[in-house]
């Protein structure tokens, strides 16, 4: 069996899946929201670099930009369930198959790791006194990269999923140190302190005892990659057979649990739940802080007035694929529902939830209203716009003939 071509056509296969919906993708505008997102950047960091801050923490900026792109890692398998019976006898000849995996997730990732340098770069030479060389700081980066790799991968292998849950945080500390010591020190002091840093974490790895095939755990992870890839899918058009990760998150438990229980309020409380414990309350949060952040930083001007109405747009988009998360749910067509309730449901609880993050991502605005009362007022008037627009959208969505009640 050549295992190499196994994994080959497997991935062509789902690659093949995804081309369908390419079309659906580009008629949905979003080429055009991101070449207009790409134009609002590129002027913002032209004027950014043009009129640099002088206290601008710029070795913090990259520090937490360049760790999560060094520390992060991912490898697509493309394995499947009934892999554990057909390829056991494979066991000893997995390593031909894993490795293209290695290979090809370190390189889009190291592609990405360049981007997000070589975007820094020019801020970074303006406002360091004594900047370190690209070249040198790119191989050191790259050295973090394939070390974290190496330790993602150990992790997945690990017996103990709580010697693995360890592991993750130290290879992220690992990864932070590395970096903060290229950003701080001399090269030649970062450079001692990164190998030893490394030789020791590479030790570390070696302590825990491992599987030589971790079948169940790669193919869990493969099938939360792929419900990944069909949930960004999902925001644009329909896609069938998708599958949402479900997270613990005990801290938000409680979150639902107060709804009458009545049968007008069923599906809220699923939707509620479901959200609480889904992949889009990630995707969702980690926008909204990053909204946050950058609107606190452009606050009085009107770049920060864009940048929120901006990303109340993109919030939006994003928690409009709530409305399809159950749409193919066996359960619901035998439950009684009353007539239209699933919809209604929905509508409500995006708009509130897009109103209440809208508020959120716009507190800093609030900051400026003893200087700049019109503009912060105006900007939070179009955000709340916004949210309206997109309740009537779906309103007007959920009244179509096409879509289940």
């Amino acid at each position: 069996m050549d295992l190499r071509e196994l994994r080959r056509k497997r991935r062509g296969r789902f690659m093949g899946s995804l081309l369908p919906y390419m079309g659906y993708i580009i008629q949905s505008g979003v080429a055009m929201v991101f070449i207009l997102v790409l134009i609002v950047f590129s002027a913002w960091y032209t004027s950014l670099l043009r009129d640099v801050p002088q206290d601008l923490p710029i070795r913090w900026i990259m520090l937490v930009l360049l760790v999560p792109a060094a520390a992060h890692s991912g490898f697509r398998t493309y394995l499947q369930q009934p892999d554990t019976i057909f390829l056991l006898p494979q066991g000893h000849r997995m390593r031909e198959y894993f490795a293209p995996a290695w290979v090809s997730g370190n390189v889009w990732k190291l592609l990405r790791l360049l981007i997000v340098l070589i975007t820094l770069w020019p801020l970074y030479i303006r406002t360091e006194t004594k900047p370190q060389a690209l070249l040198a700081t790119a191989l050191v980066l790259a050295l973090v990269k394939l070390l974290a790799s190496c330790g993602l991968w150990r992790e997945l292998t690990m017996q103990s999923r709580s010697a693995a849950g360890a592991y993750q945080l130290l290879r992220w500390a690992v990864a932070g140190l590395m970096v903060a010591a290229w950003l701080w020190q001399p090269p030649l002091q970062a450079l001692i302190f990164i190998v030893l840093l490394g030789a020791a974490y590479a030790a570390a790895l070696a302590v825990p005892k491992r599987l030589s095939v971790p079948w169940e755990r790669l193919i869990a992870t493969e099938k939360n990659q792929g419900a990944r890839a069909l949930m960004v899918l999902g925001w644009f058009v329909d896609v069938p057979g998708r599958e949402q990760r479900v997270y613990p998150r005990r801290y938000l438990s409680r979150w639902g649990s107060g709804l009458p229980w009545r049968k007008e309020k069923a599906y809220r409380f699923l939707l509620t739940k479901s959200f609480a414990r889904g992949d889009i309350f990630g995707i969702v949060l980690r926008i909204a802080v990053l909204s946050m952040l950058l609107v606190l930083w452009n606050r009085s001007s009107y770049l920060g007035s864009g940048i929120y109405v901006l990303f109340v747009f993109l919030l939006g988009v994003q928690l409009s694929a709530l409305r399809k998360l159950h749409s193919e749910s066996f359960w619901l067509t035998v439950y009684p529902l009353p007539e239209g309730s699933k919809g209604r449901s929905s509508v409500q609880f995006i708009t509130r939830a897009h109103l209440v993050l809208a508020a959120v991502t716009g507190w800093p605005l609030l900051l400026t209203l003893g200087t700049r009362p019109l503009p912060a007022l105006g900007t939070l008037a179009a955000g709340i716009l916004v949210c309206y627009l997109f309740r009537n959208h779906l309103q007007r969505k959920e009244a179509a003939p096409d879509d289940d009640l």
